[in-house]
Protein backbone atom coordinates (compact mmCIF):
# COMPACT_ATOMS: atom_id res chain seq x y z
CA UNK A 1 0.00 0.00 0.00
CA UNK A 2 1.36 3.37 -0.99
CA UNK A 3 1.53 6.04 1.68
CA UNK A 4 -0.17 9.25 0.45
CA UNK A 5 2.07 12.22 -0.10
CA UNK A 6 1.26 15.16 2.15
CA UNK A 7 2.75 18.62 2.59
CA UNK A 8 4.14 17.59 5.96
CA UNK A 9 5.92 14.60 4.50
CA UNK A 10 7.38 16.75 1.76
CA UNK A 11 8.68 19.28 4.31
CA UNK A 12 10.22 16.49 6.41
CA UNK A 13 11.85 14.95 3.36
CA UNK A 14 13.28 18.26 2.07
CA UNK A 15 16.87 19.00 3.17
CA UNK A 16 17.23 21.83 5.68
CA UNK A 17 18.65 25.01 4.14
CA UNK A 18 21.02 25.22 7.09
CA UNK A 19 22.56 21.78 6.32
CA UNK A 20 25.17 21.33 3.61
CA UNK A 21 24.08 18.42 1.30
CA UNK A 22 26.33 15.39 1.55
CA UNK A 23 28.08 16.47 4.74
CA UNK A 24 25.79 15.12 7.43
CA UNK A 25 24.44 17.69 9.87
CA UNK A 26 27.14 20.32 9.54
CA UNK A 27 25.33 23.69 9.44
CA UNK A 28 26.08 26.16 6.69
CA UNK A 29 27.46 29.32 8.22
CA UNK A 30 27.88 32.56 6.39
CA UNK A 31 31.49 33.61 6.60
CA UNK A 32 32.09 37.30 7.15
CA UNK A 33 34.80 38.40 4.77
CA UNK A 34 37.12 41.32 5.57
CA UNK A 35 35.76 43.25 2.59
CA UNK A 36 32.21 42.83 3.85
CA UNK A 37 33.18 44.00 7.35
CA UNK A 38 35.01 47.02 5.95
CA UNK A 39 32.03 47.87 3.77
CA UNK A 40 29.68 47.70 6.76
CA UNK A 41 31.97 49.98 8.76
CA UNK A 42 32.17 52.52 5.93
CA UNK A 43 28.41 52.37 5.48
CA UNK A 44 27.86 53.11 9.16
CA UNK A 45 30.35 55.99 9.03
CA UNK A 46 28.57 57.44 5.99
CA UNK A 47 25.23 57.14 7.78
CA UNK A 48 26.60 58.91 10.87
CA UNK A 49 28.10 61.68 8.74
CA UNK A 50 24.81 62.12 6.91
CA UNK A 51 22.91 62.30 10.20
CA UNK A 52 25.33 64.94 11.50
CA UNK A 53 24.87 67.02 8.33
CA UNK A 54 21.09 66.80 8.63
CA UNK A 55 21.30 67.79 12.30
CA UNK A 56 23.46 70.83 11.47
CA UNK A 57 20.99 71.97 8.79
CA UNK A 58 18.09 71.66 11.23
CA UNK A 59 20.00 73.55 13.94
CA UNK A 60 20.96 76.28 11.47
CA UNK A 61 17.29 76.98 10.68
CA UNK A 62 15.78 76.43 14.13
CA UNK A 63 18.49 77.59 16.57
CA UNK A 64 20.74 79.68 14.30
CA UNK A 65 23.70 77.37 14.97
CA UNK A 66 26.41 77.49 12.30
CA UNK A 67 30.11 76.73 11.79
CA UNK A 68 33.07 79.10 11.46
CA UNK A 69 36.67 78.31 10.52
CA UNK A 70 39.73 79.90 12.12
CA UNK A 71 42.42 80.84 9.60
CA UNK A 72 44.65 82.71 12.06
CA UNK A 73 45.98 81.98 15.51
CA UNK A 74 44.78 85.16 17.24
CA UNK A 75 42.71 83.04 19.65
CA UNK A 76 45.46 80.50 20.35
CA UNK A 77 45.93 78.47 22.42
CA UNK A 78 42.21 78.44 23.26
CA UNK A 79 41.20 78.08 19.60
CA UNK A 80 44.19 77.44 17.30
CA UNK A 81 44.40 78.17 13.59
CA UNK A 82 42.75 75.42 11.55
CA UNK A 83 39.99 74.85 14.10
CA UNK A 84 36.27 74.84 13.39
CA UNK A 85 33.89 76.33 15.97
CA UNK A 86 30.19 75.80 16.47
CA UNK A 87 28.54 79.19 17.04
CA UNK A 88 25.03 80.37 17.86
CA UNK A 89 23.57 83.81 17.20
CA UNK A 90 22.31 85.56 20.34
CA UNK A 91 21.07 89.09 21.14
CA UNK A 92 23.68 91.61 22.23
CA UNK A 93 21.92 91.90 25.59
CA UNK A 94 23.06 88.37 26.44
CA UNK A 95 26.78 89.09 25.98
CA UNK A 96 29.02 88.87 29.04
CA UNK A 97 32.64 89.89 29.56
CA UNK A 98 34.84 86.87 28.86
CA UNK A 99 32.60 85.40 26.15
CA UNK A 100 34.23 84.44 22.86
CA UNK A 101 32.02 85.86 20.13
CA UNK A 102 32.02 86.37 16.38
CA UNK A 103 31.18 89.85 15.09
CA UNK A 104 30.12 90.28 11.47
CA UNK A 105 31.65 93.28 9.68
CA UNK A 106 30.39 94.92 6.49
CA UNK A 107 32.79 94.32 3.62
CA UNK A 108 35.26 92.42 5.81
CA UNK A 109 35.68 88.96 7.25
CA UNK A 110 34.06 88.29 10.63
CA UNK A 111 36.27 88.58 13.70
CA UNK A 112 36.14 86.14 16.60
CA UNK A 113 37.73 87.37 19.83
CA UNK A 114 37.05 87.49 23.56
CA UNK A 115 34.86 90.28 24.94
CA UNK A 116 36.77 92.61 27.31
CA UNK A 117 34.23 95.41 27.94
CA UNK A 118 30.55 96.07 27.32
CA UNK A 119 28.79 99.46 27.19
CA UNK A 120 25.25 100.54 26.28
CA UNK A 121 24.64 101.50 22.66
CA UNK A 122 22.50 104.11 20.94
CA UNK A 123 19.44 101.82 20.98
CA UNK A 124 18.02 99.63 23.71
CA UNK A 125 19.08 96.44 21.94
CA UNK A 126 22.56 97.70 20.98
CA UNK A 127 25.83 97.20 22.87
CA UNK A 128 29.30 98.63 22.29
CA UNK A 129 31.88 95.92 22.94
CA UNK A 130 35.66 95.77 22.86
CA UNK A 131 37.42 92.50 22.16
CA UNK A 132 40.87 90.97 22.22
CA UNK A 133 42.33 87.78 20.84
CA UNK A 134 43.83 85.50 23.49
CA UNK A 135 47.16 85.60 21.63
CA UNK A 136 47.14 89.41 21.29
CA UNK A 137 48.73 91.86 23.73
CA UNK A 138 46.11 94.61 23.24
CA UNK A 139 42.42 95.05 22.47
CA UNK A 140 41.24 95.35 18.87
CA UNK A 141 41.76 98.89 17.47
CA UNK A 142 38.09 99.84 17.39
CA UNK A 143 35.01 98.94 19.48
CA UNK A 144 32.14 97.09 17.82
CA UNK A 145 28.52 98.34 17.94
CA UNK A 146 26.37 95.20 17.78
CA UNK A 147 22.74 94.19 18.19
CA UNK A 148 23.55 90.49 17.93
CA UNK A 149 26.65 88.30 17.86
CA UNK A 150 27.51 84.66 17.31
CA UNK A 151 28.78 83.15 20.54
CA UNK A 152 31.22 80.23 20.37
CA UNK A 153 29.77 77.07 21.91
CA UNK A 154 32.82 74.85 21.34
CA UNK A 155 35.64 74.34 18.85
CA UNK A 156 37.32 71.32 17.27
CA UNK A 157 40.99 71.82 16.30
CA UNK A 158 42.51 70.74 13.00
CA UNK A 159 39.45 70.07 10.86
CA UNK A 160 39.13 73.37 8.97
CA UNK A 161 40.72 71.95 5.80
CA UNK A 162 38.34 68.99 5.86
CA UNK A 163 35.28 71.21 6.26
CA UNK A 164 36.54 73.60 3.57
CA UNK A 165 37.15 70.69 1.20
CA UNK A 166 33.56 69.53 1.63
CA UNK A 167 32.46 72.66 -0.20
CA UNK A 168 34.53 71.84 -3.28
CA UNK A 169 32.27 70.63 -6.14
CA UNK A 170 34.79 67.97 -7.19
CA UNK A 171 34.98 66.63 -3.62
CA UNK A 172 31.21 66.68 -3.24
CA UNK A 173 30.76 64.86 -6.55
CA UNK A 174 33.36 62.25 -5.64
CA UNK A 175 31.78 61.67 -2.22
CA UNK A 176 28.35 61.30 -3.80
CA UNK A 177 29.60 58.70 -6.30
CA UNK A 178 31.53 56.87 -3.57
CA UNK A 179 28.54 56.82 -1.22
CA UNK A 180 26.24 55.57 -3.98
CA UNK A 181 28.70 52.83 -4.92
CA UNK A 182 29.07 51.82 -1.28
CA UNK A 183 25.32 51.56 -0.75
CA UNK A 184 24.81 49.51 -3.93
CA UNK A 185 27.71 47.21 -3.03
CA UNK A 186 26.49 46.74 0.55
CA UNK A 187 22.94 45.79 -0.45
CA UNK A 188 23.76 43.80 -3.59
CA UNK A 189 22.46 40.19 -3.17
CA UNK A 190 25.23 37.69 -2.50
CA UNK A 191 25.14 33.89 -2.67
CA UNK A 192 27.55 31.25 -1.55
CA UNK A 193 28.91 29.46 -4.61
CA UNK A 194 29.21 26.10 -2.83
CA UNK A 195 25.88 25.76 -1.11
CA UNK A 196 23.51 28.09 -2.97
CA UNK A 197 22.67 29.80 0.32
CA UNK A 198 22.51 33.56 0.81
CA UNK A 199 25.27 35.14 2.85
CA UNK A 200 22.82 36.02 5.60
CA UNK A 201 21.92 32.31 5.95
CA UNK A 202 18.50 32.41 4.28
CA UNK A 203 17.66 30.08 1.45
CA UNK A 204 17.30 31.28 -2.16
Amino acid sequence: MTTPTTRRSLREAAPSPAVRPGTGSTPVRARLRPGRILGDILLWLAAIAGAVCILLVVLAFTAQVTLIMFRTGSMAPTIPAGAVAVVQRVPASEIEVGDVVTVDRDGELPVTHRVTTIAPGAAADERIITMRGDANAADDPFPYPVTSVRTVLFAVPGIALIVAGMGNPVVLGSLTVAATTLVVWAFWPRRSGRSGVDVDGNGP
